[in-house]
């Protein structure tokens, strides 16, 4: 009888995979992407979640309507804080359709990155592109290392429960 409910339950498991169209992978915490015409930018920060006064990476990558990376591009960044413009990085030619750039946020809360892509839109201008990035500082990642370890006890109590129930089950 335990096989026979197995086997069923694999057999349920199995069909219901194909329903599945489409999976994405896990975005990170201060990643985005947007479309202007036929260009994207997308834009992660490694570590996931940024902390004050640390170096962090800021990576970019600029895809045409195909999904396939320019072969070169201008871009140039301002950052913003509080609505005052804190940092810029030049406009300069990049290759390979993705930029990698060191930055240090030296306030916690959320920078605004405006991203201007120069000389790809069809009528000379530079497309702008924003994106939100949120920086912690040491009190951030104590909060989300509480919320994290609530969800793991959680699960071992559950985990516990069934397996108590189960073993009595047995017992009988």
């Amino acid at each position: 009888m335990q096989s026979a409910k197995l086997v069923f339950f694999m057999f349920l498991t199995v069909s219901m995979i194909g329903l599945i169209s489409e999976a994405e992978a896990h975005s990170l915490f201060n990643s985005a992407e947007e479309w202007i015409g036929d260009h994207r930018i997308q834009i992660a920060t490694l570590p996931e979640i940024p902390a004050v006064d640390e170096e962090i990476q800021v990576l970019f990558q600029i895809v045409d309507a195909d999904f396939q990376e320019l072969d070169q591009f201008t871009m140039g960044i301002r950052i913003f804080y509080d609505g005052e413009q804190i940092d810029a990085v030049m406009p300069k030619m990049y290759q390979d359709g993705h930029m990698e750039m060191d930055y240090i946020f030296e306030m916690s809360g959320n920078h605004i990155f405006r991203v201007d892509l120069y000389d790809v839109a069809d009528d000379g201008q530079p497309l702008t592109y924003t994106f939100n990035i949120s920086s912690q500082n040491t009190f951030g990642f104590i909060f989300i290392g509480s919320i994290t370890m609530g969800g793991i006890m959680t699960a071992i109590i559950f985990a516990y429960v069934y397996l108590s129930k189960r073993r009595s089950k047995s017992k009988q």
